[in-house]
């Protein structure tokens, strides 16, 4: 049997400093313990000595030397290897953070600091009515992205908390289940479906949210265009390399943000972080579009992304529908004429669900794999010689094209034959000119393949275009996308056809508007302002007959139409190589571009990987593809563990299919992106 003295000289004394958010000044708790008493009596002990009658539930213990929670209760401090020189915190495990989002917006919530930033932003995602969370994440942003807009609010003597959407009493804490607001896909459609607008009928049956009605409209309508002086603050003009630096801040989603360094109170960016946009439905996602659309908007006219002139116009037109239709009187009032009896609606939901939709000609889809057969005029760029099309008879068939001198030849042996399986499709168009071309870069051994089509008119643009895309994914035109591809191709090129009869200049409607809030600086400056608003009104023309929430995503798909879109951009340094590269991340594959042309010199698919891996010491990722192909690289611009979890975690995205129920499975996103470290 132990006497006291030897129970006395097992235990020692632990000192606790309670961070008591009642209280201004943070107190230390000095308690006796032993090494085989757990974490869970510790904390007990901890509350008995300070005596305060309260919830301590969401308390937990922090251990500031080696940065890390101790929420394994049950677990002793022997184990945990907590000793009497540990420095720990008695503190509420959901603190207040601040989130700018993409529509640039602040909102202000409680969010878990002891979970992993993939639960905490699932959590945030279902206060915010956003569905399929695993597409956005959080951005720290670099020191200075606040500092010019903190000049402009200085300048203009307006309070900050002004722009603070305050969601204090949100429901991301642990324990009850999360409340669902308005995100419920068991309800009909918490959205009006045409104009994306919340139908008022439903805000009663989720008064415990916290996004009350006129939250859910600041979230879920597109905010006013900002002034020219204020655009022209935030813009700066980014080479290749500027653009590596605006990914470098995503945090570690395997990671805590307490872990990470995250401040109470901190701003920190919610964005899209996967540009794989998974089951976009206007009866529930008005909030999700519309925050989509913002993040493309800033993207376009902030330039992050390039367009050219002709599509930045259209982005103009599109934008200023929306900002109108936004802003007008009907679209306010959620009064609907022509409501839908929400049984019948639910029942008709249900049945297309069921059904997979239209299925007439799967089996014909799956026998007969469509060709395209077609003159079109081929150029392979040299140098010293001029820009100079040729002639030939082209045949696509499954994922390649070939080409002949004549169509009579068509039977015999081809001048060549194009695989597109993994190549880069870039469009080459300005129908002001009638140029419909297509750009090809083709992977081969030594680097890429530069190709280029010219097609006669839209429609021959359209399939070859849609075609050409689809091969590059490894599918054919039997794929029950093709079509949709096509037509998604002439809309938008028809968006581009601008009517030159037209006399809009003079217009009072025309008058009216501020066109450089609606492209970015760089183009305002070459074009006067009249002349600018007369060609916005213009390309306005072919959008003016569309809903809001149609109009957004319009504007989602020409974004998505762009060749730059969807890839992040990392400095790196590949293993055997002497200078810096740029790598370009993708959904479904990695390019590796020259700093200084911006030219693609080789592109990899995550469909021939085999495996990838980090070597933590020399911080080096090292990818294997098929055919003995292996790269290694380390990263400058980011830790490598971004990048390594930007890979695996579009490879965890695709796995997602819409038989899924929305619950995903978090190991596996852990598994494919945490690496081994």
């Amino acid at each position: 049997m132990l006497s006291a003295n030897d129970f006395a000289s097992a235990s020692w004394e632990l000192v606790v400093r309670v961070d008591h958010p009642d209280e201004e000044e943070q107190r230390d708790v000095t308690l006796r313990v032993s090494g085989d008493l757990h974490i869970g009596g510790v904390m007990l002990k901890l509350v008995e000595q300070i005596n305060i009658a309260q919830d301590w539930s969401d308390f937990a213990l922090w251990w500031e030397q080696k940065c890390c929670w101790l929420l394994k209760t049950h677990w002793t401090l022997d184990k945990c290897g907590v000793q009497a020189d540990a420095k720990l915190v008695f503190t509420p495990q959901h603190k207040m953070l601040r989130l700018r989002l993409p529509n640039v917006k602040t909102v202000r919530l409680r969010v878990s600091f002891s979970a992993v930033v993939f639960k905490a932003v699932s959590d945030i995602c279902k206060a915010l009515n956003i569905r399929r969370p695993e597409e956005l994440s959080l951005l720290k942003p670099s020191s200075d992205y606040f500092k010019k807009k903190k000049k402009k609010d200085k300048n203009n003597k307006e309070p900050l908390i002004e722009d603070v959407l305050n969601l204090e009493s949100s429901p991301t804490t642990s324990g009850p289940p999360v409340s669902p607001g308005l995100y419920s896909k068991t309800m009909t459609p918490t959205y009006d479906p045409v104009n994306g607008t919340p139908v008022s009928s439903t805000m009663t049956w989720f008064s415990d949210s916290p996004l009350t009605e006129q939250n859910c409209n600041i979230l879920a309508f597109s905010q006013p265009p900002r002034s020219p002086e204020a655009l022209a603050e935030m813009y700066q003009s980014r080479s290749l390399v500027d653009k590596t630096k605006l990914n470098a801040g995503w945090l570690d989603s395997s990671r805590s943000l307490m872990e990470q360094g995250i401040q109470e109170d901190e701003q920190l960016l919610l964005r899209f972080k996967y540009y794989t946009f998974f089951d976009l439905n206007p009866k529930y996602d008005a909030v999700r579009i519309n925050q989509l659309y913002e993040q493309a908007r800033w993207a376009i006219v902030l330039e992050e992304i390039d367009c050219t002139e002709e599509e930045m116009l259209i982005f103009a037109a599109l934008q200023y529908h929306i900002s109108k239709l936004s802003s007008s009187a009907e679209i306010q009032d959620f009064t609907s004429e022509s409501e839908v009896d929400e049984v019948e609606a639910a029942l008709s939901n249900l049945e297309v669900t069921l059904e997979g939709g239209k299925a007439d000609n799967a089996l014909e889809d799956i026998t007969d794999i469509p060709k395209l057969a077609d003159n079109l005029k081929l150029f392979r760029p040299k140098k010293l010689i001029l820009k100079a099309f040729k002639q030939y008879w082209f045949v696509f068939k499954d994922t390649s094209i070939t080409y002949f001198k004549h169509k009579e030849l068509e039977e015999g042996e081809p001048v060549e034959k194009l695989n597109l399986r993994g190549c880069e499709v870039v469009p080459d168009v300005n129908v002001a000119g009638r140029k419909f071309g297509i750009k090809l870069l083709i992977p081969v051994a030594d680097g890429m393949n530069e190709v280029y089509l010219r097609c006669d008119h839209e429609n021959q643009y359209a399939q070859w275009m849609a075609a050409c895309i689809l091969a590059s994914k490894g599918k054919t035109m039997a794929d029950s996308s093709y079509q949709p591809e096509v037509l998604n191709i002439l809309s938008f090129l028809r968006m581009k056809n601008r009517n030159s009869a037209s006399s809009l200049a003079s217009s009072p409607e025309n008058m009216d508007m501020n066109p450089e809030c609606f492209v970015s600086p760089r183009c305002a400056k070459k074009h006067k302002s009249k002349q600018l608003a007369a060609r916005i009104m213009e390309a306005h023309q072919n959008v003016a007959q569309m809903s809001l929430v149609e109009a957004k995503l319009r504007f989602i798909q020409a974004w998505q139409s762009l060749p730059e879109f969807g890839l992040t951009y990392y400095l790196v340094r590949f293993k055997g190589s002497k200078k810096d590269d740029i790598l370009g991340v993708s959904y479904n594959r990695l390019i590796r571009i020259d700093a200084a042309t911006g030219v693609p010199i080789t592109t990899w698919r995550f469909a021939n990987m085999k495996q990838w891996n980090v070597n933590w010491e020399i911080r080096q990722v090292a990818i294997e593809f098929d055919q003995n192909v292996s790269i290694a690289f380390t990263c400058l611009s980011a830790d490598c563990k971004v990048v390594h979890e930007y890979i695996g975690g579009y490879i965890f995205l695709s796995t997602r299919s819409k038989g899924q129920n929305e619950t995903l499975d978090e190991d596996l996103f852990h598994k494919l992106t945490g690496g081994q470290e």
